[in-house]
């Protein structure tokens, strides 16, 4: 993923990197939708590429302009040379554009990330079979995901529930953006928080509301 840095004014509050087909419809699309309701602006691929505009320009373009990168690491994450691609990106910019990442662990150990074992132990040996004339791209790639794993983030099973996962993840970008809550808008975020992720753990004994109830 070959680009020239653009401005570092941020047009977004965050990116997210994932993998679709293990999370797309279950966890990014609950946090996504929290996130959105907590009044923090996201860039979702599936959401906010523009038709007609090239995905090579347009994704680095996005990762830059984000104050915050929000990358889901699940088994197969590693599988997509596109993920592969952002994270390379995501952890330039960390670098260069001091940009905040936030690595989120969904069923996977933060120890697997750092060292590529377990599933991606066998994405990377594919990898590194159809790209063996490009070394240099498979290094970056396995430089990327060990300096990720080395981040502190949030892994899920260190939560009750993805339900609290998620309610950690959106406080922590509400406080660093300094979003009030104290107004109608945050009221109705957390109201509609509540009916979102009651369908992510049916039996948790959720206590989101405590956390407001100076409100």
């Amino acid at each position: 993923m070959s680009h020239t840095f653009s401005s570092e004014i941020h047009k977004y509050d965050a990116f997210l990197s994932f993998r679709g087909e293990d999370t797309r419809r279950t966890f990014v699309s609950h946090l996504y939708n929290a996130l959105i309701q907590g009044r923090i602006d996201v860039f979702k691929d599936d959401e906010r590429l523009e038709t007609g505009k090239s995905i090579s320009d347009e994704l680095p373009k996005a990762i830059e302009e984000s104050k915050f990168a929000i990358v889901i690491f699940s088994e197969s994450y590693a599988s997509s040379k596109w993920c592969l691609d952002e994270l390379a990106h995501i952890i330039k910019c960390r670098k260069e554009l001091k940009q905040l990442v936030i690595p989120i662990f969904y069923n996977v150990d933060p120890s697997d990330v750092r060292h590529q074992t377990q599933t991606f132990a066998e994405s990377f040996s594919q990898h590194e079979e159809k790209y063996k004339d490009d070394m240099e791209k498979i290094q970056r790639w396995r430089d990327a995901f060990a300096e990720s794993g080395k981040i502190s983030g949030y892994h899920l099973q260190n939560y009750r529930d993805e339900a609290d996962c998620i309610k950690k993840v959106v406080e922590r970008l509400m406080s660093v953006l300094h979003i009030e809550s104290d107004d109608d808008d945050v009221r109705a975020f957390i109201r509609g928080m509540a009916i979102t992720l009651q369908f992510l753990s049916m039996e948790a004994k959720w206590t989101f509301f405590d956390l407001f109830s100076n409100l």
